[in-house]
């Protein structure tokens, strides 16, 4: 077997975990949010927001952090007062389905309705894996440069939703926000592009509504690399125990 032989067979295998893991969570009531981003793009703090503003709303909410080695991300997430797990990767660039299922056996809360799993922090092989998520956002810092998303039309390109980070850098960083635009709608048309700031608070009440509405009714948005492109709906599969 070839190298894109054998790779297309590790995807396809994921792709089937990955629905079968989707329509066991959506019988227990819960929808799963993967954040993908670069290194240092800022989402370990949003996503503490994010956490902090459901607890604050009572909204059930859960997270299962990857990091290809330390517990420091789980920690700092565990402050918002939601519950949370560690993913280590041994070395792993990505996460893939039969991960993210393993780690939630036995532990995840009867009662989440949104589960956000913040995948490792790359942009390349993240973006090729359906993880069983309802709704995938792509996070960007001002700080990275306005041609990301033509470097990895990938991850931008299968994203329901993109979210700049770190947004109070703007000007310092010199970011030129409608040439981000532009770019992000070059790969993906027509993708809604929200403003974060962790620091500040901005967008944290968005990315929850956000997560809400996909929880409702599914992400409004079709994009072109889309990670789960057929049905939701498999009647085989079975509840994630």
């Amino acid at each position: 077997m070839c190298r894109s032989d054998l790779r297309q067979a590790v995807l396809a295998k994921n792709d089937g975990l990955a629905a079968s893991l989707r329509d066991g969570l959506a019988r227990q009531g819960v929808t799963l949010v993967n954040l993908l981003s670069s290194p240092g793009s800022g989402k370990t703090e949003l996503l503490a927001r994010v956490l902090a503003r459901a607890g604050e709303r009572g909204v059930p909410v859960a997270a299962l952090t990857a990091d290809l080695a330390t517990e420091n991300d789980a920690v700092r997430l565990a402050r918002s007062g939601a519950p949370v797990r560690q993913l280590l990767t041994d070395g792993l660039c990505h996460l893939e389905a039969g991960q993210v299922r393993a780690r939630l056996a036995d532990w995840l809360p009867p009662d989440t309705s949104v589960l956000f799993v913040e995948n490792v922090g790359n942009l390349v092989c993240p973006a090729s894996y359906d993880l069983g998520e309802t709704l995938r956002i792509v996070l960007m810092a001002v700080t990275e440069g306005e041609d990301k998303p033509l470097k990895y039309p990938t991850a931008f390109g299968s994203a329901h939703l993109v979210v700049i980070t770190k947004t109070d850098l703007a000007g310092p960083a010199g970011f030129d926000e409608s040439l981000f635009h532009e770019n992000v709608h070059q790969v993906n048309p027509g993708v809604q592009i929200v403003r974060s700031c962790a620091r500040t608070g901005t967008g944290v009440g968005t990315l929850l509504d956000h997560a809400l509405a996909a929880r409702d009714g599914g992400p409004a948005h079709h994009p072109p690399l889309a990670p789960h492109p057929h049905s939701h709906h498999h009647p085989a599969s079975a509840p994630v125990t």
